[in-house]
């Protein structure tokens, strides 16, 4: 079983924000790779720039977006789902923004124990407002 730390709480906390903040008021959000329409607990919080690879990126809302399982899985990887995500990126933010995103993935982002439990309180509070919404 993996060590819950505080990192790991904001990831999963980011995730579910991003499904919530991008569903409809009955909880249905749309992959930004395929299209496909589905209830928000159904889907993944995928990342752009995969989580993995970037400390900078992994916990930023733009890099976020909701996704089916399908599409963030084995589609981002060996299927099309990466090229519609980019186009959903660059038409979103601007052909700039994505091309700093890439070429800023490998900066070091230093945040501590502290900066955790204040971005999770900020992540929960967002989570709290979009369930209220949706009426969870």
């Amino acid at each position: 079983m993996a060590k819950v730390t505080p990192r790991s709480k904001c990831l999963k906390a980011a995730q579910l924000h991003a499904r919530l903040s991008h569903a409809d008021d009955n909880g249905y959000c749309t992959c930004v790779s395929c299209g496909v329409k589905d209830h928000y607990k159904n889907m993944d919080g995928g990342h752009y720039i995969p989580k993995g690879n970037s400390a900078y990126w992994s916990l930023e809302a733009e890099n976020i977006w909701p996704q089916c399982k399908g599409c963030n899985g084995f589609g981002m990887k060996n299927g099309t789902a990466s090229i519609s995500y980019t186009m959903h990126m660059i038409d979103t933010y601007g052909r700039d923004f994505v091309d700093n995103m890439i070429a800023t993935k490998s900066n070091v982002k230093k945040m501590y124990k502290s900066d955790y439990v204040d971005l999770l309180a900020e992540l929960n509070e967002k989570i709290r407002y979009h369930e209220d919404r949706i009426g969870v």
